[in-house]
């Protein structure tokens, strides 16, 4: 049986929706990151750097989110989440699958958690890390719509539905709070042209919505 460790709104959504999308049977593990819980011993025995999250599958444990949802992929291919091996298809999703985790969820950690990186108490350099954090990602946001732009298909690799929708998706819904007044360094994704309807699309799916629900999350979702 698989087992997601997860807390809601986080990177464990991407294999809880790709879980959701293929169907296999599945638990999900709750990580109160609240009380801690991804601090104790238990958890750190699964993942020492104390990050949700995790899947367990039978023996095989498994932390990062890019590798999770790679397994996944690999392991259920008649969901087809994934194009051909050997293909100049799967060379991009690589590619993009690589772009999402190194390049912008990277930077969005930085947006999110700048105090994390800068010496303590230092809330001015906090701040100002932070704002140049959501100026990038405000630009990373831009490649993604120029890209949805190019091919003018429903999903991110074009006609066909990918892992890389739920990632593009999870990243994307993290920016649903940022400021669209003028002068902001970053508005959010769904304010963009094509990453808007795009993501009202992911929405609309069944496993999708199955996730939003199972994580107990409110509006707005994106």
């Amino acid at each position: 049986m698989i087992h997601l460790h997860y807390y809601p709104s986080t990177a464990a959504m991407v294999p809880h929706i790709l879980l959701e999308e293929i169907g296999a049977p599945y638990q999900r593990v709750l990580v109160d990151r609240m009380s801690d819980a991804h601090k104790t011993p238990a958890y750190l025995a699964l993942n020492p750097n104390g990050l949700i999250p995790v899947l367990t599958d039978g023996d095989l444990v498994l932390y990062e989110t890019a590798a999770i949802a790679l397994h996944l992929a690999d392991t259920h291919p008649q969901a087809a989440l994934v194009p051909a091996l050997g293909t100049a298809a799967r060379a991009q999703f690589y590619k993009w699958l690589m772009w999402l985790t190194n390049t912008l969820q990277a930077t969005l950690m930085v947006y999110f958690y700048s105090e994390r990186w800068v010496d303590e108490g230092n809330t001015a350099a906090a701040a100002e890390l932070k704002a140049n954090a959501q100026r990038k990602v405000g630009g990373m946001l831009d490649q993604l719509d120029a890209h949805l732009a190019s091919h003018g298909g429903p999903w991110f690799m074009g006609a066909g539905h990918s892992a890389l929708d739920a990632y593009v998706f999870t990243l994307c819904r993290w920016t649903r709070n940022f400021s669209a007044a003028p002068g902001s360094p970053a508005v959010p994704a769904r304010e963009r042209p094509h990453l808007g309807p795009y993501l009202q699309r992911m929405l609309a799916r069944p496993a999708v919505q199955r996730v939003l629900a199972n994580e107990q999350l409110a509006p707005p979702f994106v």
